[in-house]
């Protein structure tokens, strides 16, 4: 079975829930168990936790009743809840626990030294918490004495997967996800470091340093502390503009454009550039391998290859500010928009990944006019209605154009597991990208 407790209590067997007990407490009791697998729950702490020190004479019989009753409904599952001297263990077998998934998660994230994996584990952690623990079970008393410790491991991980994806130039998630969470905790300096350096680099100076009084006051006024070292250095740099703030390391093999670092063009066409905003396609993701960091940066590139006008993209970054959740999931969109459109072009016979770009291609069309341009030649030009996806839309209108070329048949990805970017090759010839750096030990962007 699957035993959930980050967020509403809920049980369920090969996908179906189960329900455990029509009582609050024989939950609460079940979850308590659950919390501590395999390790023995005496009586006396069970009566303790869920009557709150005000226990009736009744309290241990109740208990032994609430016990009777759950073995009766999950022992056909498999769950087995054991007496052991005086008091009662889970024993874990093969089930799943998601508060023991997401320790063991972090833990494993924790020792792990690419950055990228790092935040794939972080991330499969932190999206295990659905809510509160146990949010239709236990108060909020309860709750700190029950979870007290997961909930300083979440914030925890929340500080170290800040800190990765800052690594990675990926601040825009960090936007996005640790807003409330920073203003919340302000006790927790590390997270709001991240927070600043992030909005720092989205070009928000002035939150971010909004962000650092508002942490103060809170400090001041709840336990008559200043911040931090750390934190004041932080706000000292920003202050005097100290550009080592700005971005990560500069990347290998990149055009500066518009304060955005973009990959060298080697293939010529906009389609098969897109793909090659992503280094490694022939092998497991790599630091830095992500060119696509923020939406700023997909829409700065649109504009480099001539998807979208210079005015088009000034509205588009503005909009971006304004709407930085949108931006986030359109940036999302594009990244699987890659995906897919990569395995169209490199398997012929993917139908269902030719289905996929199809569908956002028949989107630009809708979005689209034929206008007449400054050389007298018609051409079909996105509406600026289509938003934020506009660069998403330009991209799957060339691809659109490609497929339906026999040129496409030209199309070759570069053998190098670091690398894996496409190129046409009409000689047959070629084997590598134009930058043939593949095989060398290199960090990529």
């Amino acid at each position: 079975m699957e035993f959930q407790l980050l967020g509403p209590f809920e049980a369920r067997h090969e996908g179906d829930r189960v329900l455990v007990g029509s009582r609050r407490q024989e939950r609460c009791l079940l979850s308590i168990l659950l919390l501590e697998p395999g390790r023995v729950v005496s009586t006396g702490r069970l009566i303790d936790l869920l009557w709150d020190g005000d226990a009736p004479a009744s309290a241990r019989g109740t208990v032994h009743t609430y016990i009777g009753r759950l073995r009766a409904r999950l022992g056909p599952y498999g769950v087995r809840v054991e007496t052991r001297h005086d008091g009662y263990a889970f024993d874990p077998g093969h089930h799943t626990v998601d508060a023991q998934e997401f320790t063991d998660l972090v833990r494993r994230a924790g020792g792990v030294a690419d950055v990228a994996q790092r935040v794939r584990l972080y991330d499969r952690a932190l999206g295990l918490w659905r809510g509160p623990l146990l949010v239709d079970v236990v108060d909020d008393g309860l709750r700190e004495r029950l979870g007290g410790t997961l909930g300083e491991l979440r914030l925890s991980a929340l500080e170290h997967w800040a800190e990765a994806q800052l690594e990675l130039g990926m601040h825009d998630r960090v936007v996005t996800d640790l807003t409330a969470l920073a203003r919340a905790h302000p006790g927790r300096e590390r997270l709001v470091a991240a927070q600043m350096t992030a909005l720092y680099r989205s070009g928000r100076q002035a939150d971010a340093l909004e962000l650092y009084h508002a942490t103060r006051k809170a400090l001041v006024a709840g336990l008559g502390i200043e911040p931090g070292a750390g934190l004041n250095s932080l706000h000292e740099r920003m202050l005097h503009g100290d550009p080592r703030l700005h971005r990560p390391p500069v990347p290998l093999y990149a055009v500066r454009v518009d304060e955005e670092w973009l990959p060298w063009t080697t293939s010529g066409h906009p389609a098969l550039e897109f793909c090659n905003t992503y280094a490694g396609w022939g092998g497991p993701g790599l630091p830095g391998s992500e060119w696509l960091r923020t939406y700023r940066t997909l829409a700065v590139w649109a504009g480099h290859l001539d998807l979208a006008e210079d005015w088009l993209v000034a509205g588009l970054l503005k909009r971006a500010r304004q709407r930085p959740e949108e931006a986030a999931a359109v940036l999302g969109e594009a990244r699987e928009f890659r995906t897919r459109l990569y395995a169209a072009l490199t398997g012929p016979d993917d139908v269902r990944a030719f289905k996929a770009v199809a569908d956002v291609a028949e989107d630009a069309a809708k979005a689209s006019a034929f206008v007449r341009g400054d050389d007298g030649l018609g051409r079909w030009r996105l509406s600026p209605s289509a938003g934020l996806r506009l660069p998403v839309l330009a991209v799957a209108g060339s691809a659109a154009e490609l497929l339906a070329d026999p040129g496409r048949f030209t199309v070759r990805a570069c053998p190098g597991a670091d690398c894996g970017w496409l190129f046409t090759d009409e000689s047959g010839r070629r084997r590598w990208c134009s930058l043939r750096t593949c095989g060398k030990e290199m960090p990529v962007y």
